[in-house]
């Protein structure tokens, strides 16, 4: 049996987890870098550490909907939340 950690990982690298994971990534990634870097992109002041901040705005939406999708992935074998 495979332990549960082995398990997650296992669902977090599916094609359609990490597919799904990508696009909302990008999607919500890029509506946050508007919000908060607009002004900078404009001006052409993206510095190493703002691209940095940038390039972890994008993960952040991958991470969440990669925590999301593997919830759900598992939650019919646990059975619903009571």
């Amino acid at each position: 049996m495979h332990s549960p950690m082995k398990e997650w990982l296992r669902l977090a690298f599916r094609r359609s987890v990490v597919k799904r994971a990508l696009k909302y990534a990008f999607v919500v990634g890029a509506v946050l870098i508007t919000i908060n870097h607009s002004d900078a992109l404009l001006k052409g002041e993206i510095s190493t550490a703002r691209f940095w901040r940038m390039a972890l705005t994008v993960f952040v939406p991958y991470v969440v909907s990669t925590l999301s999708s593997v919830g759900a992935l598992r939650e019919p074998r646990e059975g619903p939340a009571q």
